[in-house]
């Protein structure tokens, strides 16, 4: 849910970089098949990316009710979303690539047919890992569906004051599409069945495709037109170890696995550096990275990515699973931060321009994980109101007023050749923070729950309790409804109500622990902002101006 509420910003981020590179290479409309069209393709480019908004937040909502069915553990769950984000952030600058040169409208086409496929083989899964696998397809072609999308769009509108009405749509589309995703999430999990959160991206797919057929012309970018595969294999593999490496940190961080796959990634990590560097064509010029503020900006968005992504994940759970909250319910619960993220980034448009961006994402993240430390005090018989609401609320309005002036920062003085790179890193920085966020917070979990059995034994059943009536792993067992409860003699009911608080207690336990360290990731990014970043306001692009549609 959270990471496409922030991925508009980012696709702001995008549109500026591309947008002024179309404004140089158009001075007119005679290179522009698709101009008289435009508003038809508009339409097609806000479906697709509907459809990439709608599967953050409806999988998010889903999820408790996919691993009841599938049989997945909870240290296992973190796959679903994880697979899907590695994917999309390590791919997502190749099918810029990729899109750019082998042809927009084909890459749009292939992108979203393979997402309708991967999401009917998700929607049909049997098994936890069928469904690992299927979300990693989706993240595959969601990375080239996304860059194809945008690019058709930035080629098509190249009047400025038309271009401004189609990047509007664009961004409330991105934003708006969270909200309904939550929305739509949980009607489709409580009234049909939760497949249907994936399924219903294939009807999507297939009339978005017979649409564009007829109506989007192709168009391609000219230059190099070589691809960094090496560069892309390295990222991969770094990245796949890294995540990887975070889950295996549940058994310990010096053990042989954690440290193997955090050393692979890693090393990975660092030979594809030295690749870039002699590299021709590279996938990641390292010049975009490697400046003060354009670093912070990034560096802000990976954290900003393990925040959203693996601390929200724990919220959805929370509300589900301990508060007993409806699918439905469980998405309005959520949508006040989505709200209170609108809200204040109409704020930070207007401020970044009158005081710089460094106030706003210096107090941004201290507000946002005051917000997360806020959640951490849920309790298993605390309210929504006292306690998830207010750091609901905190958390949104910080994450608003960050993310407007970090996504200017991170085109900040971009020559335009690199322009797409740069956004395009603020994208893939922002789902790989999100996979290895969510990895770390598996673990983090895990561990907050080991600890809070050994401090706290589970109940002893009375004198005269059946013992094979209490299960072996009372921690992983399914939790008891208050009408089975309620069915049990006098005595049983008192052991069911303790064994329900200890085994509501551990996951809450596990929860806390994840917002906080969520909250502490955050929260990093106030004193490295104060460390790097020099720009003012006088520094930022025009464009950048506009933050949040």
């Amino acid at each position: 849910m959270s990471v496409s509420l922030s991925l508009r910003n980012y696709m702001s981020s995008d549109v500026q970089a591309t947008a002024s590179l179309s404004a140089r290479s158009h001075d007119n409309y005679t290179d522009n098949p698709n101009h008289e069209r435009r508003w038809l393709v508009l339409c097609i480019v806000a479906l697709a990316q509907l459809t990439v908004v709608l599967d953050s937040t409806i999988v998010s909502i889903a999820l408790p009710d996919a691993q009841k069915d599938l049989g997945i553990s909870n240290l296992d769950r973190q796959w679903v979303v994880t697979a899907y984000a590695l994917a999309f952030g390590s791919l997502l600058l190749l099918g810029g690539r990729i899109a750019d040169f082998w042809g927009r409208k084909r890459s749009f086409m292939v992108g979203m047919a393979g997402f309708a496929v991967a999401s009917a083989v998700g929607g049909f899964a049997q098994t936890g890992i069928q469904l690992f696998v299927a979300r990693a397809g989706q993240g595959v072609f969601a990375a080239l569906l996304a860059p194809a999308a945008l690019a058709i769009l930035t080629t098509t509108f190249v009047g400025e004051k038309e271009r401004a009405k189609a990047f509007a749509v664009y961004g409330a589309i991105s934003g708006g599409g969270a909200a309904i995703g939550l929305l739509l999430g949980g009607g489709l999990t409580q009234y049909l069945d939760w497949r249907w959160c994936l399924l219903v991206n294939v009807p999507i797919a297939l009339f978005a495709i017979a649409v564009t057929l007829p109506i989007v012309k192709e168009t391609k970018a000219h230059g190099d037109t070589s691809y960094d595969l090496p560069g892309t294999v390295l990222v991969a593999i770094g990245l796949g170890s890294l995540v990887y490496g975070f889950t295996k940190a549940e058994h310990g961080w010096l053990e042989t696995q954690t440290l193997l796959f955090i050393g692979i990634g890693l090393l990975a990590l660092a030979a594809f550096v030295l690749v870039e560097k002699r590299t021709a064509n590279p996938l990641l010029p390292l010049s975009v990275p490697w400046h003060r503020d354009r670093g912070a900006a990034f560096i802000g968005s990976a954290l900003v990515g393990a925040a959203l992504l693996g601390g929200s994940l724990y919220l959805t759970f929370y509300l589900q699973i301990v508060m007993g909250l409806s699918p439905v319910m469980s998405g309005v619960g959520i949508l006040p931060m989505a709200t209170f993220v609108v809200l204040a980034s109409g704020i930070a448009a207007q401020l970044t321009t009158r005081i710089g961006p460094k106030p706003l994402m210096v107090v941004g993240p201290i507000l946002a994980a005051t917000g997360l430390f806020l959640l951490t005090q849920i309790g298993v018989h605390t309210s929504y109101w006292t306690h998830v609401f207010p750091g609901l609320a905190t958390f949104g309005f910080g994450l608003g007023l960050l993310m407007v002036p970090m996504q200017n920062l991170a085109l900040l003085r971009v020559p335009n050749h690199d322009a797409g790179a740069a956004s395009a890193l603020a994208n893939a920085a922002l789902q790989v923070g999100g996979a290895l966020g969510t990895a770390l917070f598996t673990t983090v979990y895990a561990s907050a729950k080991d600890s809070f059995q050994a401090d706290n034994p589970a109940p002893t059943p009375p004198p005269g309790f059946p013992a094979n009536a209490i299960p072996s792993d009372l921690s992983n067992a399914t939790p008891l409804t208050h009408e089975q409860i309620a069915a049990m003699p006098a005595p049983a009911q008192d052991f069911a109500n303790k064994v329900m608080d200890w085994v509501f207690g551990t996951e809450v336990s596990g929860y806390a622990h994840a917002f906080g360290w969520a909250g502490a990731l955050i929260l990093a990014i106030s004193p490295l902002v104060m460390v790097l970043v020099r720009a003012k306001k006088g520094d930022l692009p025009t464009e950048g101006a506009v933050g949040m549609h």
